[in-house]
Parts: structure tokens; sequence; C-alpha cells
């Protein structure tokens, strides 16, 4: 639908096509971090490790997203402004802070050896940063210099049919892709942490024979 229903924007051209993969991903990003700090709550108020694990993944999934949206949104730059990073456009000054701010996450959750302090801390961590990402934002939609590129040239401001149907299946197809890579990492965290266990019960196992063993032995 980018390459071949989608028209060419009047202005941009081909360039404006990289909206299609940059704004979703920056959503579902900023999405995905306020779900961290939500899961991250739901660990507080129940103690229950499988919170602080979503916790961890969505907040690792949507890292990995905010990498993408740094990208394209530096490729678009260049293509509209000439330059790679603008410093004086807020939306992507803020996101980087937003990115900076979350690529703390991991120095503060693995600095902890207690697992419990571990969750907690980071729990902690994902709520204030949570709520952070929408002020954050909101901050910058209400400033008076707003000079992000114009997307769409249109008379009326709105976005033209065939542009925003196909904004919003790539919309739905990054959100898909992100609950799709949340479930895949989830899985093996699961496997993982099964292995584990598994490995500590044999080795349980073993010691216990090879002391039954040694017991045994005078008696012969």
């Amino acid at each position: 639908m980018v390459f071949f229903y989608a028209p060419l924007d009047a202005d941009q051209g081909f360039v404006q096509k990289i909206f299609y993969v940059h704004v979703p991903m920056a959503i579902v990003a900023l999405v995905g971090f306020v779900a961290g700090g939500i899961c991250a709550a739901m660990y507080l108020r129940t103690r229950e490790t499988k919170w602080d694990m979503r916790s961890y993944v969505t907040i690792h999934i949507s890292v990995i997203l905010a990498v993408g949206v740094l990208v394209t949104g530096s490729i678009w730059a260049r293509a509209s402004w000439g330059h790679w990073w603008v410093w004086d456009e807020p939306m992507l000054v803020s996101f980087l802070i937003v990115f900076l701010l979350y690529a703390t996450y991991w120095p503060l959750r693995f600095s902890l050896e207690d697992k419990e302090k571990q969750a907690r801390y980071a729990s902690v961590f994902a709520i204030v940063a949570g709520a952070f990402v929408p002020l954050n934002f909101a901050a910058v939609r209400m400033a008076e210099q707003y000079i992000h590129p114009e997307t769409f040239a249109t008379t009326t401001g709105g976005m033209p049919g065939k542009f925003a149907l196909t904004f919003v299946v790539a919309l739905i197809g990054m959100a898909l892709l992100f609950i799709t890579m949340i479930k895949y990492e989830m899985a093996s965290k699961h496997a993982t942490f099964r292995l584990r266990a598994l490995r500590r019960k044999l080795a349980g196992d073993d010691d216990e024979l090879t002391l039954t063993g040694r017991s045994a032995a005078p008696q012969l």
C-alpha cells in the first residue's frame, strides 16, 4: 500500500513514504513505554513475577523500536532539511530524551543482584518514566515553535483518504509486529526459566545420588 496505493505527497514526493514506518513505529514505541509502566504498577500491586517480566519485555521491545524511530527520523530529516539531525526540532529532541531515559533502565535493573530489589526498583523506574512520556510530548505539542515538517500539503489540513487508510494499515501492522515480538520474547524467557529449573532439579538429583552412594559405601 505504501508503494503502490498511497499517492506521492505534493511537497516531499517519494521521501514522504518513510512516514508510514517512522510515525507508526514512534506511536507504538511510546504506547509500549506506557504499557511497561502499567505492568510495573501491577507488579508492585500483586508482587507476581509475571508482571515484572511483562514490563521488562515490553520496555525492551519498545527501546528496539525507538532505535528504529531515531534512524528513520534522521533519514527523513536529511531528506527534508539537508541535515541528519536538527537540535531545534522539538519532536526529534524530545524522543531522543525519552530514548536516553529508557537506556538507563538496564544499568539500573542489573546493577542489583537481589532479584526482588531488582524487580521493585525497575518497576518504580518504569512507572515514573511511563508517566513522563505523555507529559513530555504534551508539552512539545503545546510549544509555540513547532517546526516538524508537514507531512501532507492539503488545503483542509486533514489527511486525504488514501493517505489515511495506508497510515491506519501501517499502524495496525506495526502494533501487531510489536505484540508478536513480545509474545516470542516472553516464550523465550519462559523456556529459559524452565530449562534452568530442570537443570537445578537434575543437579539436585545428582547430588542426592552422590551422597547416597557415599553413605552406602562403608556398609559394603
